[in-house]
């Protein structure tokens, strides 16, 4: 049988590969080439997660959110095609220095979900392997996709709840916000440790209603150990027009810091960490 990256294992086909114990489906499944669709590597402190962390940026994303800073992710064709051997090599290069500095590993993108087996490898050998702590960036949005098997390789979310206002959300992003809302109770349920962010854009995300909703959902979950309130910006627009893109939001400033802070005070008032 063939394993095409971004699908899973068939259950009880007959040639399916056999799960030993300990292992992830993903993980068995890679005994055979495992490669995916990757934009970029990069070493980075402070904002994908603690410490210094090994960020791979996978390509490909079904949103098209009007204020993405890595465009040139959305398309799977700026991407080229790497083996998760290639991708763990250049990773362990750096293990002492990043888990010296309480970092780890981040799997990000694009969305990573759209590759879920190639993802799925890469947290299993991350992990286990390399003995990193691992983070998966996501929108959620197709958090299906990921196996409970998946999640067990993962250490902590950092998950993106765009809008509250479902207009607003699919507005931003072009597709609609349930699937990341259940992907974040799911996560709950599981006692997946969550670092919640949120962009406050103004004239877009910054209404009070809007932020208040998302920060009355995040502290029902329970898990949710940290709120990042991101301020918009247009550092991102030069690769817009560099793709030929249309950035829609080049008249939209970036919020205050009073405003930035007033955000923050409603999380905090959910018994929030927000920063």
């Amino acid at each position: 049988m063939t394993v095409l990256f971004g699908t899973s294992l068939p259950v009880g086909h007959a040639n399916a590969i056999s799960v030993s114990a300990g292992r992830t489906p993903a993980a068995a499944a890679t005994q055979r080439p495992s490669e995916g669709t990757v934009h970029s590597w990069d070493l980075s402190t402070g904002v994908d997660g603690p410490g210094t962390r090994f960020v791979t940026f996978l390509s490909g994303c079904p949103l098209t959110c009007l204020y993405c800073h890595n465009p040139d992710t959305m398309r799977m064709r700026n991407g080229k095609r790497t083996s998760a051997d290639d991708v763990i090599a250049e990773a362990r290069k750096y293990t002492k220095f990043i888990s010296a500095s309480g970092g780890g590993a981040t799997i990000s993108g694009g969305e990573p979900l759209l590759q879920p087996v190639f993802a799925g490898e890469l947290l299993h050998r991350m992990k286990n392997d390399l003995g990193l702590h691992t983070a998966l960036d996501t929108s959620g949005f197709l958090g299906a996709r990921a196996t409970d098997a998946l999640l067990r390789d993962v250490d902590l979310v950092l998950l993106d709840i765009k809008s509250w206002d479902r207009d607003t959300y699919k507005k931003v992003t072009g597709r609609p916000l349930q699937p990341t809302l259940d992907f974040a109770r799911r996560l709950a349920g599981l006692g997946k440790e969550v670092h919640l962010r949120f962009v406050l854009v103004p004239g877009l995300t910054d209404a009070r209603e809007n932020v208040e909703g998302v920060a009355a959902f995040a502290g029902t979950l329970g898990n949710v150990s940290r709120v990042d309130v991101l301020p918009f910006h247009k550092l991102g627009e030069s690769k817009w027009e560099a793709l030929d893109m249309k950035f829609t939001l080049h008249d939209t400033p970036s919020p205050t810091a009073a405003q930035v802070e007033e955000a923050k005070a409603v999380f905090a008032a959910q018994g929030l960490n927000a920063v």
